[in-house]
């Protein structure tokens, strides 16, 4: 564990007047981080659960974001959010729905809605928490279907300063709209994580093969990516800033679910979804239920297939998650005027994980993502 001592003394280098205390409250949560790496290695070995879980006598009320949640109970609560970075009003709250096990276990955390266009996640992430009962649960979920309230309800990505939220973690509690709410998410509630389930969809005018994305170099996150059961997962720590990245920086196993495209409430990539987390709840002994895994297909590398300088109208010619060869016609741009018409080939080997629908594109625009370089 001496990269979490490493990075307890080395992170939030910010102001003087709150960087000692923050350093003190990485410090207090080392112990339960190093758990965490055992809790999701034996997952990886199968042997989830196994003697990991806290004795009776720990198995107290959890306190988070200013309340209580006892054994067996379900709450539901909206964090503050307006207050607590000084504006007013209700549109930033953040609903979140903490379901306490009658027995002892880890903390899952499932969060959606980071950005308040990609709504299968935000239908994901209720569905679990609907369904789950606590004389039913293991541990503790926590589940925010939508921590980008705004966003979701103005149909919009971004917050209304048109700041990403998903670039403002781990936060500053004096810095920017998204580094303030970042902040108390980061604080309030990540902070009780044992393992982190980040759902989301392709962005912009984009549909992404349903994948599973995380650091392939953390043991406990491609365990845990691996548990998921998706099928295609991908290398990526995340940009910085972004949640998924944070939470790996700060020691707890974290993965993104990508699927479907923005703006769409897609019933197959929700089922989908659904089935993955309680794929990890069932590896991590929260649940009793039967894994529904399918083997994984790991890709190391991916990159995009842009229009060029082509203008017009663009028409696939491969479905999502079609394997190309080098050379294969993957679509055709048209521009109306001209009828110029030209023809976008794949560059490489690969399977096409992600691809724009449909539309009228400007030059340089990324048409299709191919995943390569396959363990």
């Amino acid at each position: 564990m001496s990269c979490l001592r490493w990075f307890v003394g080395r992170c939030f280098d910010g102001r003087p007047a709150i960087r000692t205390q923050r350093r003190e409250r990485m410090r207090r949560h080392v112990k339960r981080t190093e758990k965490v790496f055992h809790l999701v290695l034996c997952l990886a070995a199968g042997t989830a659960g196994a003697g990991l879980t806290a004795p009776k006598d720990e198995w107290a009320p959890l306190e988070i974001a200013g309340h209580t949640v006892a054994p067996g109970e379900t709450a539901r609560f909206w964090v503050d959010l307006a207050n607590t970075v000084g504006a007013s009003g209700r549109t930033l709250d953040a609903l979140v729905v903490v379901t306490r096990g009658t027995r002892p276990g880890p903390t899952l955390c499932v969060i959606a809605g980071v950005h308040g266009d990609e709504l299968n996640g935000v239908e994901i992430a209720h569905r679990i928490y609907a369904e789950t009962k606590p004389e039913e649960l293991s541990g503790t979920l926590i589940a925010s279907p939508a921590v980008n309230m705004a966003g979701l309800r103005n149909g919009q990505r971004y917050l209304p300063d048109r700041r990403d939220l998903n670039r403002g973690f781990p936060g500053d509690p004096d810095g920017s709209l998204a580094a303030r709410i970042a902040y108390h998410l980061f604080q309030g509630v990540l902070q009780h994580c044992n393992a982190v389930l980040d759902l989301h969809t392709g962005s912009g005018s984009r549909t992404n093969l349903p994948q599973i994305r995380t650091d392939l170099e953390s043991a406990p996150a491609l365990a845990l990516a691996r548990s998921f059961g998706v099928g295609i997962v991908l290398h990526g720590v995340g940009p910085s800033g972004s949640l998924r990245r944070s939470v790996l920086d700060a020691g707890v196993p974290a993965v993104i679910y990508e699927a479907g495209e923005p703006l769409r409430f897609e019933a197959g990539v929700i089922e989908q979804g659904v089935t993955g987390v309680r794929n990890v709840m069932a590896g991590l002994k929260m649940i009793e239920a039967k894994s529904e895994r399918e083997s994984s297909e790991v890709y190391r590398k991916t990159s995009w297939v842009r229009g060029g300088n082509s203008v017009g109208i663009f028409f696939p010619e491969r479905e999502l998650g079609a394997r190309v060869r080098k050379g294969d016609l993957l679509g055709v741009v048209t521009d109306p005027v001209t009828e110029a018409r030209v023809e976008i080939r794949s560059p490489r080997n690969g399977r096409i994980i992600g691809m724009a629908v449909p539309q009228f594109v400007l030059p340089g625009y990324g048409l299709f993502h191919i995943g390569y370089d396959p363990e």
